[in-house]
């Protein structure tokens, strides 16, 4: 696997929240897809990110919560939108897995990172930041059914 660290700036978003297993049906991307580009917010100007804000092996998966996110121009006017959360990202170091694989498999992903990637690197995860799952293409649309995602992970130098 080929790691690549990354310098990501801070970055707007607007999002829409769903608690439940990662494993069901993610109806709010479409609510979060359709409110984006009926506000002409699409790729490739804009980026839309998946963040997983609960650990499985740690919270229930009936309280799993998942963010749909997109992020937004400089200049966006937040006020006139209610059916859609806004906030900002941190910027920061992070580490670059890119993914292309079937949607159920994204957890080996992590398992790779933070099982093997990272305890062998000189890196630690930041605890503070979120895992951003920079969605690269639809699923649906990809002739063997695979997502392509650049999942990055906050990470800062090891202590020695």
């Amino acid at each position: 696997m080929n790691i690549l660290i990354k310098n990501l700036p801070e970055m707007e978003i607007a999002y829409v929240r769903r608690t439940g297993s990662y494993f069901e049906p993610q109806e709010h991307w479409g609510t979060l897809v359709n409110w984006a580009a009926s506000n002409g917010l699409y790729p490739p100007q804009q980026s839309f990110i998946g963040i997983s804000l609960d650990n499985p092996e740690q919270v229930e998966s009936k309280d799993c919560r998942h963010d749909a996110c997109v992020t937004l121009p400089d200049g966006f006017i937040k006020e006139d939108h209610k059916n859609v959360e806004f906030r900002k990202l941190d910027g920061g170091e992070y580490a670059l897995y890119s993914f292309y694989e079937k949607p159920e498999k994204l957890h080996s992903a992590y398992q790779y990172m933070f099982g093997e990637w990272l305890p062998n690197s000189e890196y630690a995860a930041d605890y503070q930041r979120h895992n951003l799952e920079f969605n690269m293409n639809n699923p649906s649309e990809d002739p063997e059914g695979k997502c392509r995602v650049d999942l990055f992970i906050p990470v800062e130098k090891r202590r020695s």
